[in-house]
């Protein structure tokens, strides 16, 4: 039997209090799973591996690593 997930992501309230509102009708069993979020913060590179590689596309770049080949790597006209 298929299963739908919903991830929410909440902050903890006073007393240990959480609340969500989820998109089933009422009267519906759920099974509930909390999981403590790590308190390191990747979000640096997260949003590294999310930028742009507009840096990499430059015609210098690009023709010293196309003759790169040829022995003349480091040499850009």
């Amino acid at each position: 039997m298929p299963r739908t997930a919903f991830k929410y992501e909440l902050e903890v309230q006073e007393d240990g209090k959480v609340e969500l509102n989820v998109p089933l009708p009422e009267g519906k069993w759920v099974v509930v799973f909390v999981v403590e979020e790590p308190e390191d913060d990747f979000s640096d590179l997260v949003l590294a591996a999310q930028s742009s590689l507009d840096f990499w596309d430059n015609p210098i770049d690009d023709e010293v690593w196309n003759n790169a080949a040829k022995g003349e790597r480091g040499r850009a006209k």
